[in-house]
């Protein structure tokens, strides 16, 4: 339950979008702040609150987080502009990094042999289902109440959750090393992954090499300039210069046998580091596409907040099957064959999609490759947390759970960047091309464009009526609506072809995966 909540909480925002901009009027780079800060910190954190879980108590850690959850929640609900809904998603961000890492380590903690194949089956299938599950909630909660009730919900639920951990779940740790918290790593890791995150999110507004851009990039008092070198590239030295610091610290501080945050002898562990080098580059083509979708079926197809979340119910089934077929092949086909499958039927679902979205064919036409897709997911993502973590040893479980599920959050965060991007400047190119020959006016055309970029798309619907307010004819006016619905669908369908390509590259990589079920000497180990 503590995990669903996280998960729902990433993508259960995609549905509620057009309500959210309707009534704060968010711009399209505040669209996707209200997305990426929550992705943002949360994968900034999860290796701190991973590590530190170990050290305090995962069951303690857990509740705080969940605690911390509910709070901002309920902010998130009150909010009545763009930059409290974005801090409130923020502090979300905050305690959601506390419940991934320390659900995974509770359940490595209490299972061995055959029945912790089945838990990570559960735990990840688990993942894979809600991802789909928010959208739908979402809409559910946008349509019949209000997008606000999309956070309030949060909070009879993690009580539930409180009570449930409280009187079932034991506490786990492990001993302390010398030299107490590793805060200067942790301090490190947090500017190494928020600069890098940052940067993919803001280069199509700042420009990633020259400035781009009328608006400065601002931070408190401090403005960065409009001409010059943008502060995309700054952002990204400074992440490499972090990563570089990060890694140098860390040894020196094994070295001493000191506590660590990150133990990067992990990574001589075949598993752990094949498996985390396919979980980023998987993860930058699963979540990435579901924030474009969404977006398409409101503002194009004109389909409810509730509408669209029962189409993504397609991928949520898909998912689910997935689960109960992971945990029936767990221990008879190996998991690094299950990840293979799954990453393949993923690659056929959004392929599928980038084939054939159009406004003509409507929603039926991709609703099948969705289910393809959960199925793909639901696989993957359960197989994959087995292979990663199958041979860490039990005194670094939770750095272990931090680390992989900080790169694949990475790998999200990447992929929504990128993603989102294509998405918006496919769109831009597709729109300026359709109207350059439309009979529109120059300098109506750009106007057009800045309206549906900067509103993500919903502004679609409403533009013939806006356009025929301006004395302009009402068959050119529903002309260019149709444009613009198509350039969206351009744009999606671009997102969906990057997102193809991703997983065609994790699939590649997962034939690094060992392919050998594990003998019975080292299930005896791993136990």
């Amino acid at each position: 339950m503590a995990i669903s909540l996280v998960i729902i909480d990433g993508t259960i925002v995609n549905t509620i979008f057009p309500s959210i901009i309707s009534d704060l009027t968010l711009s399209s780079t505040e669209v996707q702040w209200v997305q990426e800060s929550y992705v943002l910190v949360f994968a900034s954190l999860l290796l701190v609150w991973g590590s530190l879980a170990d050290r305090i108590g995962r069951k303690l850690l857990l509740m705080i987080g969940i605690a911390i959850f509910i709070a901002s929640s309920m902010w998130a609900g009150t909010a009545d502009s763009a930059e409290i809904l974005i801090l409130s998603r923020v502090i979300q961000g905050i305690g959601g990094a506390m419940v991934l890492p320390t659900t995974l380590s509770l359940v490595n903690a209490n299972f061995q042999g055959k029945e912790r194949g089945i838990a990570f089956a559960v735990w990840g299938s688990t993942i894979g289902g809600m991802v789909a599950v928010g959208p739908v909630l979402g809409g559910w909660l946008a349509t019949d109440f209000s997008w606000r009730w999309a956070f309030y919900i949060n909070a009879p639920l993690g009580v539930i959750i409180l009570a449930g951990l409280f009187y079932f779940i034991s506490e786990s740790k492990v001993a302390q090393r010398a030299g107490g918290i590793d805060v200067i790593g942790s301090a490190i890791s947090v500017v190494m992954f928020s600069t890098f995150v940052f940067a993919l999110i803001e280069g199509r507004i700042y420009g990633w090499w020259m400035a781009e851009t009328s608006t400065p990039f601002v931070l408190g008092d401090f403005t960065w300039p409009t001409d010059g070198i943008s502060v995309i590239p700054v952002s990204f030295a400074i992440a490499i210069i972090a990563t570089i610091v990060f890694v140098w610290w860390e040894k020196k501080r094994e070295a001493q046998h000191k506590n660590v945050l990150l133990d990067l002898n992990l990574f001589r562990i075949a598993s752990f580091r094949n498996g985390s080098i396919a979980a980023a580059i998987i993860s930058m083509g699963e979540f990435g596409i579901l924030f474009a979708i969404p977006l398409w079926l409101q503002n194009v197809l004109g389909l409810s907040a509730i509408s669209s979340g029962l189409v993504l119910l397609w991928l949520a089934a898909g998912a689910f099957v997935a689960s109960g077929v992971g945990g029936a092949l767990s221990g008879k086909l190996p998991a690094a064959r299950a990840v293979q499958i799954g990453v393949l039927l993923e690659l056929v679902g959004v392929a599928g999609v980038a084939v054939f979205a159009s406004p003509e064919l409507g929603w039926g036409i991709i609703a099948p490759f969705l289910f393809v897709y959960g199925i793909g997911i639901g696989l993957a993502t359960a197989q994959l947390t087995g292979v990663i973590m199958i041979d860490v040893p039990a005194d670094q479980i939770g750095q272990g759970s931090g680390s992989q599920s900080t790169v694949r959050q990475i790998g999200s965060a990447l992929g929504i960047a990128v993603l989102g991007t294509l998405l918006f400047t496919g769109t831009q190119a597709s729109l300026e091309g359709k109207l350059a020959d439309s009979g529109v006016p120059s300098e109506q055309q750009s106007v057009i464009v800045d309206a549906v970029v900067d509103s993500a798309g919903s502004a679609i619907p409403l533009l013939s009526d806006v356009l025929t307010a301006q004395q302009v004819p009402a068959d050119l006016a529903e002309s260019v609506q149709t444009d613009a619905g198509d350039a969206f669908t351009d744009g999606a369908k671009l997102a969906a072809w990057a997102a193809a390509g991703f997983l065609l590259l994790g699939f590649a990589s997962t034939f690094n995966l060992g392919a050998r079920k594990p003998t019975k000497e080292k299930a005896k180990r791993t136990a």
